[in-house]
């Protein structure tokens, strides 16, 4: 294993696990029973709230309701199905009569036929209303050249054609439909026995995220500053459990990461959604966390013309210019094209040193036929940073000291010598097949690249003392003794993923089969080294430009991981009920070469993983469900007491929830209560060692809804309660008891907007964190809770869309975590202006 993490950070360690074979499925514990009668009560309030919140609606002269629009420009079929679905109407459209065609939007009040003419205006099309009641649109005649788009209201509909969400695709505003990630296979995310949040494009624009982390503030569970302010990594816990080991994914195939720094980035800008799925996913994805997985969903080729230039200005010198492109290269359309990117010039916020970021994302999808679809996924990604990561001693930033508060703001690194320089590339593809109607075939693959060179001088955490004689000298508590980090690494990484997928039925039974293999190889080069000499810095006065003597590496040497896993998944509908089903079998080894001293230590683990869960669908739109799940990831570790391997990491989890989509599509609630436990959980002493925990527990309750109280509002909240995530067993006995993560026993967050018919919009959030008392409950004194507010001023006009974003708008200043003496402080005020054009 080829991790010792420094000093400074009490890092939370990237390490893998692994479990006992065999399916062991028992009671679910009380708790989560009782938590879930609480749920139940807990949803009806705001249920109960919103459908009682309308008032009566004024209509038009033609006797349609008049509603409020704010429709932005883009491709015709989008623009339409957002209108559609926002003014509560079918509508059915022939796509070869809007291919190619684009909208200029629509904004103000309408009538439903009034709002359909006047986004069809121009477009050589009419509405026509079925006696169904149905919408449907038709070429217009040559007689009716100049009038406008309203037809007759009597002929029959057209049959509907594809253009609804696919797991895969776009989310028109900020609810997603269905997921992949659950399942693997395109599936309803109420028919998923697991908790799962969706963050959808159109959201991550709208709160101001530039970061994967910001993306994720708004959902249930996660904690997305469980370290400070970070320009390095994206680090998130979710239910308690570092989400970053072993690795994030990126369009279902994994970023394994090898508990070192050449962590793989992924770039907001490039992704169509954001996924996470909470608790053990080791069934269809192998080796895995406890607490869950999140998956980025890369924007692919469309076949509408799309076309996007965007201007981004912001505090800390920040000028970004983005653009994204697509749409077919072919007359046919059987050749699609996207480009994405964006060039980023700033400065972080501390040090002045560079926050710039360079990204290209190609993709090109080949259709030869309509069963056969071939997509080409690649990036290039160039990092230059000077790394926001530090910390202050508790003294002066936790605990008062004689001096005063030391600032966030204050920079204790030198900037001759703090880099954190990154170079990363991709490429890979997603190959389907249709056989019929019963069989189809999956292949994903990818192969990349990355490199990193960082170094650092952190604080120690301890004051230099300058007056022996008097220890309560205010000169004692002023210089921070520090020291020199380093690591230069390179990463190799393939992974493929093979599936076969059969839809079966067996009388009243349906049942949606997959079978997979999926194989990932990494091989990581890494020398580090965490000791030297650096002069100590004045905390309230510091003066930069010391000499600085770097150590030699305490690891020098190459770690390479594989592992094999074999999967089987059933989900199964009868009537109202859906269950899911599945079990896995892995074989995973690694092998670490040490260049120091010339050793290399052999690792093989195997395990069996099983997964399942029902779900009832009332018809009502409530879907309560209840669910097993398991994880299973290899150590890689070597105890360095006996020498030998340390034992495989486990987790298994009982989880019940209910879902609640009211009729309409534009809301969804839902409440989940788990019982989680993570085994042989792997931790590290004070002379940096690696030692096995016995068990973690994680109890809590999470809800999270998103529903529009008027058309012209959207509000997304989730609360996150998780009263228990303590050490229940250890070979150290003043761990029990204890947090091993900084878990907040309360979290929440809210964000509500709102367009007027003007084009203004305006948005307005808050996240709440309560109180902990930081890593392993380790800070002399509990960490103060802290509120962040976040809003946005838009404007939409014709093609352009303007927006000002502040993240943190009363530039809070509060502590993250601590730990060892050291505490972190979390992102100060950031404010962005936004200038996107689209034709």
């Amino acid at each position: 294993m080829a991790f010792r993490p420094s000093s400074d950070s009490t890092f939370p360690p990237l390490c893998a696990q692994a479990s006992r074979s065999g399916l062991a499925f028992t009671v679910a514990p009380a708790f989560v029973v009782r938590a879930a009668v609480l749920a139940l009560l807990t949803l009806g309030a705001p249920l109960m709230a919103v459908s009682t919140a309308h008032a009566q609606p004024a209509t038009s002269p033609a006797g349609d309701t008049l509603r409020t629009y704010n429709i932005p420009a883009g491709p015709l079929d989008r623009t339409l199905n957002r209108y559609a679905s926002e003014a509560g109407v079918e509508l059915s459209v022939d796509a070869a009569l809007i291919q190619g065609k684009t909208s200029a939007g629509l904004t103000g009040r309408f009538g439903v036929q009034d709002g359909f003419a006047e986004l069809l205006r121009g477009q050589g099309l009419r509405i026509v209303r079925g006696a169904s009641g149905a919408y449907s649109v038709r070429p217009a005649p040559s007689s009716d050249s100049g009038l406008d788009a309203r037809g007759a209201t009597t002929l029959p509909a057209v049959t509907v054609t594809g253009n609804a969400e696919s797991a895969t695709g776009p989310v028109d505003g900020f609810l997603a439909k269905r997921s992949a990630t659950g399942t693997k296979t395109d599936s309803s995310i109420m028919e998923t026995p697991q908790s799962i949040s969706v963050v959808s494009a159109d959201f991550i624009k709208e709160i101001g995220a530039s970061r994967l982390k910001e993306s994720l503030s708004y959902t249930p569970g996660i904690n997305t500053s469980p370290w400070g302010s970070d320009s390095r990594f994206d680090w998130t816990i979710i239910r308690g459990f570092d989400a970053q080991t072993p690795g994030y994914y990126l369009d279902g195939l994994q970023l394994r990461n090898n508990n070192s720094w050449a962590v793989w980035q992924t770039e907001v800008y490039g992704a169509e959604r954001i996924e996470v799925l909470r608790g053990p996913t080791s069934v269809l994805y192998g080796q895995n966390g406890a607490g869950g997985m999140i998956n980025v969903v890369s924007k692919r080729p469309t076949e509408e013309p799309l076309h996007e230039m965007e201007v981004q200005i912001g505090n800390d010198s920040r000028r970004q210019v983005a653009a994204d492109f697509s749409g077919p290269v072919d007359d046919a359309g059987k050749v699609l094209y996207r480009v994405t990117g964006l060039a980023r010039d700033a400065e972080l916020p501390s040090s002045g040193l560079p926050n710039d970021r360079f990204y290209i994302a190609p993709a090109l999808t080949i259709k030869p036929s309509s069963d056969t679809t071939l997509t080409l996924l690649s990036h290039y990604l160039r990092v230059r940073d000077g790394s926001s990561y530090g910390s202050y001693p508790e003294m002066g930033s936790l605990l008062s000291n004689p001096n005063g508060k030391i600032s966030p703001k204050t920079y204790v690194g030198e900037s001759d010598f703090d880099r954190f320089n990154q170079e990363q590339w991709m490429v890979g593809y997603m190959l389907e097949h249709r056989f019929n109607d019963t069989w189809t075939v999956r292949q994903n693959a990818r192969y990349g690249y990355t490199s990193v060179d960082y170094r650092q001088v952190y604080v120690r955490g301890d004051f230099v003392t300058v007056n022996e004689n008097n220890p309560d000298d205010p000169a004692n508590f002023r210089l921070l003794s520090r020291y020199p980090f380093g690591s230069n690494e390179n990463a190799r990484l393939f992974t493929i993923d093979n599936q076969a997928q059969a839809k079966v039925r067996l009388g009243d039974w349906q049942h949606t089969l997959l079978a997979g293999f999926d194989y990932q190889h990494s091989r990581n080069y890494q020398a580090t080294y965490n000791d030297g000499t650096v002069s100590p810095i004045d905390a309230y006065s510091p003066v930069h430009g010391g000499a600085i003597t770097t150590a030699d590496p305490w690891f020098d040497g190459t770690t390479k991981l594989a592992q094999a896993g074999f999967y089987l998944q059933d989900q199964i509908k009868w009537g109202n009920w859906v269950a899911t089903l599945g079990g896995r079998y892995d074989r995973a080894s690694a092998d670490v070469s040490s260049n120091i001293d010339g050793s290399t230590t052999k690792i093989s683990e195997h395990n069996f993983s099983g997964r399942g869960g029902v779900v009832y669908l009332h018809p009502s739109g409530v879907a309560p469900y209840f669910s097993y799940a398991e994880s299973f990831s290899p150590t890689a570790t070597i105890d360095p007491v006996t020498n030998s391997p340390m034992k495989p990491e486990t987790g298994r989890q009982y989880e019940v929830g209910l879902r609640y989509e009211p009729p309409g599509g534009t809301s969804r609630y839902s409440v989940a209560a788990f019982d989680l436990r993570r085994r042989n959980y792997i931790t590290y002493t004070a002379d940096f060692l690696p030692k096995q925990t016995g068990e973690v527990q994680v109890r809590g309750l999470e809800f999270e809804a998103a529903f529009r109280p008027v058309p012209q509002a959207n509000v997304v909240a989730a609360y996150t309660y998780t009263p228990k995530a303590d050490v229940t067993a250890s070979s150290t006995a003043s761990e029990v008891g204890k947090q091993m993560q900084a878990v907040s026993r309360n979290q929440f967050a809210l964000w509500t907007d709102y367009r007027f018919a003007s084009g203004i919009k305006v948005g307005v959030g808050a996240r709440y964190t309560g109180s902990n008392w930081g890593y392993a409950e380790s800070a002399s004194a509990k960490l103060p809770s802290y509120t962040l507010f976040d809003a946005m001023i838009g404007y939409q006009i014709q093609r352009w869309n303007l927006a000002l974003n502040v993240r943190n708008l009363t530039n809070k200043e509060y502590l993250s975590n601590c730990s060892q003496g050291v505490c972190r402080y979390g992102d100060l005020r950031t404010v962005m202006a936004t200038a996107t054009y689209r034709w």
